[in-house]
């Protein structure tokens, strides 16, 4: 599985953003796709998840402000960032989360990366 993340830039407080992460590769194995961020000094966060059954979750900071939706004809889950404030600024990277399972049904589970892509909120 591949992911290119895209969609970051600068923005002025109060401002939005929509952030696409692209996938490409063994996408039927897919089982959730999230974005987290990292700030500097900061410990990677979860920002958002959705699952293939369409549940989501977010981090308390984002509710309500943050929506997480995916486009399965486009291979593609979105980050819509709204109410943009300071102390989003981070590079926001996505993840996908893998189930496979051997001839045996010996189930696999993996974690694949894409490249990060920097939010920065300034005024």
């Amino acid at each position: 599985v591949q992911l290119q993340a895209s969609g970051g830039g600068l923005v002025q407080p109060g401002g939005s953003l929509r952030l696409s992460c692209v996938a490409s590769g063994s996408i039927s194995s897919i089982n959730a796709v999230g974005w987290y961020r990292q700030a500097p000094g900061n410990q990677r966060e979860l920002v958002a998840r959705i699952t293939n059954g369409g549940s989501t979750n977010y981090a308390d900071s984002v509710k309500g402000r943050f929506a997480i939706s995916r486009d399965n004809a486009k291979n593609t889950v979105y980050l819509q960032m709204n109410s943009l404030k300071f102390e989003d600024t981070a590079v926001y990277s996505c993840r996908a989360e893998t189930l496979k399972y051997t001839a045996e049904e010996v189930p696999i589970v993996g974690a694949y990366w894409g490249q990060g892509t920097q939010v920065t909120v300034s005024s």
